[in-house]
């Protein structure tokens, strides 16, 4: 039997605390410690398991002093390029949280540090592991070509997660640090070159750092006419009112998902953020007399897991792509893609100007 892979986790707090559980419920990891600079976030997480593991505030002392086989960091994105680039150094896989750099140029040399030293590198992309929407993409891509795909996650935040919110705000606004996600669910769905992006945004509040804005909404074009927008708002003032649009149009018909309806949960609240429990499926055929020939379809899912099974689906994969030695190359094309559309949206937004995609 293959001995555990040893993690260290790096950040403590929502997305940390779900990744340490699955490794310590999962057989093939081991928890080798954890890194956080706050005492009381650390000591918060391991209680929250039951378990007692080495604990540090500095992560270059845990990497030499735990010397693990693999890396989980969870960190906030400004620190996301040099502390994967450190791991990697030190012989070991990572699964990073998204997004996987700052800029283009850093999750460019972040891929090409990975492919160099041989190791694993997956990019915390929740929503590919998530089965309704993988059902959503596939059905979306067969809705013929262009395709219209209108997305938003608004979130109405306060106390600690507003100060979530601003702490993310000093390196990346919403549509960059949420957009990644569904900027990829697009690209998967479309499969096309995107080559145009242009994006607004506003600054509601004064509680942010000079120039970032906490609301923001992108369009890009793809090479195959297809469209899509996304839009994302942070903080006390925002509207709980429509605040989940999941939804793609084609020539064939379209399909939403309708899990979150307004009141059911709030946009704060992080299991709301993934849940898709069902699909809405309208057919465009039309019959001889001009009404349409089938009835809207309902695809439900009984099982859908929540944000922590979510998380234990990634770190499976994780720890397949670690055992099966996996081509991971396509997954990091996608991430930088990904990125590289929601900055230039961000670029967009900051000068006033579509940005053309080379």
């Amino acid at each position: 039997m293959a001995a555990p892979v040893r993690v260290l986790v790096v950040g403590c707090g929502h997305m940390g605390t779900s990744h340490a559980r699955a490794y310590e419920a999962i057989d093939g990891f081991e928890l080798a410690g954890v890194v956080s600079r706050g005492a009381a976030s650390r000591q918060k997480l391991l209680e929250t398991l039951g378990v007692d593991r080495p604990q540090f505030s500095d992560f270059a002392t845990a990497l030499a002093a735990t010397r693990p086989d693999a890396v989980s960091i969870n960190t906030y994105p400004d620190t996301h390029a040099a502390y994967t680039l450190q791991a990697l150094a030190a012989g070991c896989h990572v699964f990073l949280e998204k997004p996987i750099a700052e800029t283009v140029e850093q999750a460019r040399e972040v891929a090409a540090a990975a492919r160099a030293a041989r190791k694993k590198l997956v990019i915390g992309y929740i929503l590919r592991v998530h089965p309704t929407w993988a059902r959503f993409v596939e059905i979306a891509s067969g809705l013929g070509r262009p395709l219209v795909m209108r997305m938003n996650l608004n979130q109405q935040s306060s106390g600690p997660q507003w100060q979530t919110h601003r702490m993310l705000m000093q390196s990346m606004s919403p549509i960059v640090d949420c957009g990644v996600h569904y900027v990829d669910v697009m690209c998967k769905m479309t499969r096309s070159k995107p080559i145009r992006v242009s994006a607004i945004g506003a600054r509601l509040t004064d509680d942010l750092p000079p120039g970032m804005y906490n609301y923001g909404q992108l369009q890009v074009t793809f090479a195959d006419g297809s469209v899509g927008w996304y839009e994302a708002g942070w903080g006390p003032m925002m509207s709980e009112t429509a605040y989940f649009v999941k939804d793609v149009v084609g020539p064939k018909g379209c399909v939403s998902i309708t899990g979150v309806r307004e009141g059911e949960a709030a946009s704060d609240d992080v299991n709301a953020h993934s849940k898709a429990a069902l699909l809405k499926l309208h057919h465009a055929d039309l019959d001889a007399t001009g009404a349409f020939a089938r009835k809207d379809g309902w695809i439900g899912f009984a099982d859908e897991p929540d944000h922590d099974g979510l998380c234990a689906l990634e770190q499976e994969a994780f720890l397949n792509a670690i055992r099966r030695d996996d081509d991971l190359s396509e997954h990091h094309d996608d991430a930088i893609n990904s990125l590289r559309i929601v900055l230039a949206a961000d670029e967009s937004f900051r000068t006033g100007r579509t940005v053309e995609l080379a």
